[in-house]
């Protein structure tokens, strides 16, 4: 099963509270499976809780709760996705985490 998933792109997983912002690359995302952080309404801006907004969600990401999710198994659905911009200052966050410097 290929996910036609697209980082940046905003869904609802199945038994997960929250909104989720997926931040795997693209071609990671064709396994069927993303890597994605919750986007939360109510959290304080921080390096790691980078404020987005679109048409349909509003809050944080909070780049510190990378999580791994098999949508073979869980469901899902598109919600929305988010700008470029948007994107790039997360990516940055995400890989803040993993720097050894």
């Amino acid at each position: 099963m290929q996910s036609g998933l697209r980082q940046g792109d905003i869904i609802k997983v199945e038994y997960i509270k929250h909104p989720v912002l997926v931040v795997s690359k693209d071609f990671f995302n064709t396994s069927g499976q993303v890597i994605g952080c919750p986007i939360v309404e109510q959290s304080a801006e921080g390096p790691l809780h980078i404020f987005v907004q679109t048409d349909v969600v509003k809050g944080y990401v909070q780049c510190e709760k990378l999580a791994l999710l098999d949508l073979k198994i869980r469901g899902y659905k598109m919600v929305d996705n988010i700008l470029l911009s948007d994107r790039m200052n997360i990516a940055d966050a995400v890989q803040g985490i993993f720097e050894y410097i």
